[in-house]
């Protein structure tokens, strides 16, 4: 970044209150600029960010927060938003450990009004924090800012329902990158927008009802019957109709061009003027500013590091997403029953070529995971056999879904669980580390754990052909890690490795076999002897792999995922309850994990193949010199 750049000089949104226009532009440039270099560095989204820069902009000229409060809906286009609030000079640690959050965090910085990760969230907190401050008789201004794609979450339109019968200062921002939103998105609805928010409009609308409200004896009256005369002559003469968001009680502005800044400026402070809950309407462009972006967004919002020139990722390597998309493909072509379902995840779950080839097989209900999960249930109940691929952390938000209208009717419904375990860079609202534990909790679901592409592709054949009910596959994030050599997957529940007559046993399952194996290994070399007992099917655990482990007199459990609840929590009790009397030690995670690569993370977890070999040298040790 030059020295004489306008970004540099930016510590706070009052920085940029004074510029002129043309400055505002230029800065939106250096924005740009920024954050796909540092993109194209430490990977993230990059889409989303690039849509929203000019919007960025004039909120934070328009408004004045801290004091404002701007929820940012996913928060996952909230780069430019840091850049303007004092942490130009760390976004390069963006999404690196100890560095900043790719999402909003309220322990970062004063000007992030609430943490987001998730979709549909916004609005609803916006409207708390609105209520609160009417409480605290607080005059500020809240915004949530929420992109199209959000609105197909069931939480968003819950939170707007209940603002727009309120009187709240509360400022909805839908960011629409080509949604169609309702039928007044057109010319008319665009020439009274540019009308009803320039100043002299307002300020004259402002000058009329005031002065009537002041006159004697029915002054109130008249000034309700001008605005009432307003909106009867739009609909009698201009043929204007209410969009939804109006019905439900929001004065609706819009739709504007999201990237133009002064048009933005003079429809927030229309919003400022106005009583009560409003929509903002602005279309964008994702991805504007970075050619290969614009032209295939999809691609651009979450990547790994890319090379600016080329657009093209650093590294690339086959992934269990690919192993997932390549085995449905080829079991719908046997099986008509076969339906893929995905909530706005098809790339990401591996689904895209499903999608070509199967179009009427392939559902993409968008960011609506409890209704994917029901929609399943239906399919199911209908005959046919679906899949619903989804990242363990969205999987979360379908909790109630899959107890009462999956596991209650024992209908054969698979879930594919992607990202499951730790996920690294985007920390802790991404990481897939309680999809054991509350699966765990619902009766009638079976849940597998892959370690390598041949057994995803097994597991998935047993869910879709040899067994009923709900049925789970979990696999993590990337590519296959160490195998033992010549270990194949036969479809047991669990197998046994190393000495048999070891005292010491080690049990784990999914990702962290690989670490596990190498780590009895090199024990071994040091002279002391481990088994390894893997586990493919994580619920429910297996009775006799449980009984074989009651002569082992020191039983190591390790997972990647939460503690309580967790696979490790179950074998424990089972274990007990048949009779072990030696010791058991539980590895597994307490809490949150915060953002790191996923390599950092499980080491600091103690979860990888040194921290794994050093906790048992260390017990042995022990137990050797006492």
């Amino acid at each position: 970044m030059a020295e004489d750049s306008l970004l540099s000089g930016i510590k706070s949104p009052s920085d940029i209150k004074n510029l002129s226009a043309d400055e505002l532009n230029q800065l939106a440039e250096e924005i740009r600029d920024r954050i796909v270099k540092t993109v194209s560095e430490n990977g993230g989204h990059l889409a989303s960010n690039l849509g929203v820069v000019e919007l960025t902009i004039a909120l934070h000229t328009v408004f004045d927060c801290p004091e404002d409060k701007i929820v940012w809906d996913v928060g996952h286009q909230s780069y430019a938003h840091k850049l303007l609030t004092g942490r130009e000079d760390k976004l390069s640690t963006i999404r690196t450990e100890g560095g900043l959050s790719g999402f909003p965090k309220r322990s970062e910085s004063e000007y992030d009004a609430f943490d987001t990760g998730h979709s549909s969230t916004s609005v609803s907190a916006a409207f708390g924090i609105s209520c609160a401050e009417s409480i605290n008789n607080d005059n500020h201004y809240t915004i949530a800012v929420i992109g199209d794609g959000a609105l197909s979450g069931g939480l968003a339109l819950e939170g707007i329902n209940c603002a727009g019968r309120s009187k709240e200062r509360l400022i909805v921002i839908l960011n629409d990158n080509k949604m169609s939103i309702s039928r007044n998105v057109g010319s008319m609805a665009r020439y009274l927008t540019k009308i009803r928010i320039r100043p002299s409009y307002i300020n004259a609308k402002t000058r009329v009802r005031s002065k009537l409200k002041k006159l004697p004896l029915f002054g109130k009256q008249l000034a309700h019957l001008f605005t009432r005369f307003k909106h009867w002559t739009k609909v009698k003469f201009l043929g204007y109709q209410e969009n939804m968001f109006e019905q439900l009680g929001f004065r609706y502005y819009g739709p504007l061009d999201g990237h133009d800044i002064i048009q933005l400026q003079n429809a927030m402070r229309a919003a400022k003027r106005s009583r009560g809950p409003v929509m903002i309407h602005v279309c964008t462009t994702k991805g504007l500013g970075y050619e290969y972006a614009e032209k295939n967004p999809k691609n651009y919002h979450g990547i790994s590091a890319f090379d600016v020139e080329t657009g093209e990722p650093k590294s690339s390597s086959k992934g269990y997403s690919d192993v997932f998309g390549e085995y449905l493909c080829e079991a719908a072509k046997d099986d008509g029953r076969i339906c893929a379902i995905t909530a706005a995840m098809a790339i990401g779950t591996g689904l895209s070529e499903f999608a070509k080839r199967y179009k009427n097989r392939f559902f993409d209900v968008g960011i609506a995971e409890e209704h994917a999960v029901t929609f399943a249930c239906g399919l199911a109940v209908g005959g046919a056999l679906p899949v619903f691929a989804v990242y363990s952390t969205f999987l979360q938000r379908g909790y109630d879904q899959i107890l009462h209208d999956a596991a209650m009717q024992q209908l054969h419904v698979v879930f594919a669980i992607d990202r499951a375990g730790i996920v690294g860079e985007d920390g802790e609202t991404h990481q897939g580390v309680f999809d054991v534990a509350f699966l765990n909790t619902i009766p009638n679901v079976t849940v597998y754990s892959p370690s390598c592409f041949n057994e995803l592709n097994g597991m998935l054949d047993i869910a879709l052909n040899k067994t009923d009910g709900v049925i789970a596959v979990r696999y993590p994030r990337g590519g296959e890690l160490y195998i033992p050599e010549g270990y194949e997957y036969k479809g047991e529940n669990y197998s046994f490795f190393g000495n048999r007559s070891a005292d010491i046993l080690l049990v784990t399952y999914g990702r962290i076999f690989s670490y596990a194996c190498e780590a009895i290994d090199e024990l071994r070399r040091e002279g002391i002897e481990v088994c390894l007992l893997k586990l493919n099917r994580i619920k429910p655990i297996d009775e006799t792999a449980v009984k074989e482990s009651e002569k082992y007199k020191k039983v190591y459990f390790c997972e990647e995922g939460i503690r309580s609840g967790g696979a490790g929590e179950i074998f424990g009790m089972q274990l007990y309850s048949g009779g072990f009397r030696g010791e058991y030690r539980h590895i597994a995670i307490d809490g949150f994990v915060k953002q790191a690569k996923a390599a950092s993370a499980l080491h600091k977890l103690g979860l990888d193949k040194e921290a794994i070999k050093e906790r048992i040298r260390t017990d042995y040790n022990s137990r050797s010199e006492g």
